[in-house]
């Protein structure tokens, strides 16, 4: 049997079967990609969170006498400004601040008489712990009361859930690809006990247990490469949906965890990845099971 005709392909057919395991490869194929586009989108919006924060600071400034309060803000905004290492150095106005402490005190944050920290937002080329260290002892020669708060430290609460949220979509995908290989194995497995009166006279018309694997890989790869572009298609749809909802919130962590194109171009080949394990599954299946019964 050196050839495989249309009607050779239609022996291990059975139309139920066929359709069911397109509609599970279609919902199998919606979740992981589904998964990997949460696990994508992650990773984006953590990298992105990592660039902003990456060097970034706060120093605080808190001294009761306006005077010096104001004479050591403004040395210390002069320091940082002529530091190779800042990138810029933005004294921050205090009437924003107190818009910004409003809600915490009301009107009280207007008041002159109240004590409200001189603040300086500041951007490092290099982030490092070195470099910050060695920026703060400049700065407590001029204050030594003063503070220095790093955005890095306190969004690290966000950065490991984010985190949580990556190693979750991962390990989903990874659980879909075990299922998803369950299934053909199952799928297989039921496919060669309902067609082996079938399989063994091809037997005695020569086949091989390569060649009828063959055919059942063949029909297991088309209905996996079928039901996955239904699945991925919709995915990808929803994908895009939330995309353009996110972007449309004005948050940059939001639009941080928009996908590029690399993670597109990944997306779109989870189907043919689950196209090439399912075929592999079938492969190896029917090949021990014939082994081992026929």
């Amino acid at each position: 049997m050196s050839g495989v005709s249309r009607a050779d392909r239609r022996l291990l057919d059975a139309g139920r079967q066929t359709r069911t395991m397109r509609w599970m490869m279609a919902i199998m194929l919606f979740l992981t990609v589904l998964a990997g586009a949460l696990g994508l989108g992650t990773l984006a919006a953590s990298r992105s969170l990592d660039r902003q924060l990456a060097g970034r600071l706060t120093v605080e400034l808190v001294e009761a006498d306006a005077a010096a309060r104001d004479r050591d803000a403004a040395e210390v905004l002069a320091m940082l400004r002529g530091d190779r290492n800042v990138a810029a150095a933005r004294a921050v106005d205090q009437a924003r601040l107190a818009d910004l402490l409003e809600p915490w005190l009301g009107q009280l944050g207007n008041d002159p008489d109240l004590p409200m920290p001189a603040l300086i937002d500041v951007d490092l080329r290099d982030g490092g712990d070195a470099a910050v260290a060695a920026m703060a002892a400049r700065v407590h020669r001029i204050a030594p009361a003063a503070r220095l708060d790093r955005h890095a430290t306190w969004m690290a609460p966000v950065t490991s859930f984010m985190n949580l949220l990556l190693a979750l979509a991962a390990g989903i995908v990874l659980l879909l690809a075990v299922a998803t290989g369950t299934v053909v194995v199952l799928a297989a497995r039921a496919g060669l006990e309902a067609h082996r009166g079938t399989i063994e006279v091809m037997h005695m018309l020569g086949s091989t247990d390569v060649q009828v694997a063959r055919l059942f890989q063949r029909r297991i790869a088309r209905d996996t490469a079928i039901g996955g572009a239904i699945g991925g298609v919709a995915a990808l749809a929803v994908t895009a949906l939330i995309g353009m909802r996110l972007s449309g919130l004005g948050s940059a962590l939001a639009s941080g965890a928009a996908l590029d194109l690399l993670g597109w171009v990944a997306l779109a080949l989870l189907p043919l990845v689950f196209v090439a394990l399912a075929t592999l599954a079938a492969r190896i299946t029917i090949l021990r099971a014939l082994g081992a019964t026929l």
